[in-house]
């Protein structure tokens, strides 16, 4: 009997099935298994035409996953790429673009340092601590006073979302002149800032209910006689 129309014992058949664990980790598992063996074979084939024919014919069989990219120029860089990655760089065929390299490939990226800020009050933020470092650029005038007073009573509401229900000026004013380096001073200042209850108002919500056109609006008018009116219940004590 021809060995491939031999029938095949169901026992042995589940005994030696094969697992994705035990299988050869995928590149790049996009592609799927299939496309993996393509590529496993055309590596190990050892006529160069033959090669280079098998490597077009597996662009295209990538490029088939994705047809509306098929035909891009970046797109088909992409797919050689792709290519070599997926063949372990061991394919040795003629490529239109330049071979990538497995040092590139694994080249990792510096690391990105994050600005680190410990300010001594924290509750003020760091914007504030910026906002006075340009308020310390400026030259005098009504300008820069009014940037100042806008930075003081934006410190003065910060302090109060975080801290107490109520603060005084002076303290406010220490600080703004701690975080200026002692450029702005505002300590004997008679300027007063916001008021607490103003700096914690929340906003009441509006109404939008809007009345329905062509329905009338009812006016609780007691004084009101016109003719639509409906006349008041009257008992009749006549026999």
């Amino acid at each position: 009997m021809i060995e491939k129309y031999k029938k095949e014992v169901a026992n042995d058949v589940v005994f030696n099935l094969e697992y994705n664990s035990e299988r050869q980790r995928l590149l790049i598992p996009e592609y799927g298994r299939h496309l993996q063996k393509l590529i496993d074979q055309a590596t190990i084939i050892e006529d160069d035409e033959t090669r280079n024919k098998a490597a077009k014919y597996i662009i295209q069989v990538m490029g088939s996953l994705n047809p509306h990219l098929r035909d891009v120029p970046d797109f088909q860089h992409k797919l050689w790429d792709q290519l070599f990655i997926m063949s372990d760089f061991k394919l040795n065929v003629e490529s239109p673009y330049p071979i990538p390299s497995r040092d590139v490939l694994q080249l990792k990226p510096d690391v990105l340092h994050y600005p680190q800020n410990f300010p001594k009050y924290r509750f003020y933020g760091n914007n504030i601590k910026y906002m006075i470092d340009v308020a310390n650029k400026w030259e005098d005038g009504e300008m820069k006073n009014a940037l100042v007073l806008v930075i003081a009573n934006h410190m003065k509401k910060s302090y109060l979302s975080w801290n107490k229900d109520t603060v005084k000026d002076d303290v406010i004013f220490e600080h703004l002149y701690e975080l200026s380096g002692g450029k702005i001073n505002l300590l004997q200042s008679t300027e007063e800032l916001l008021n607490t209850t103003d700096l914690l108002r929340t906003n009441k919500r509006m109404s939008n209910k809007i009345t329905p056109p062509g329905q009338p609006k009812i006016q609780s008018n007691k004084n009101n006689k016109g003719p639509g009116k409906p006349k008041p219940f009257q008992k009749n004590n006549q026999k």
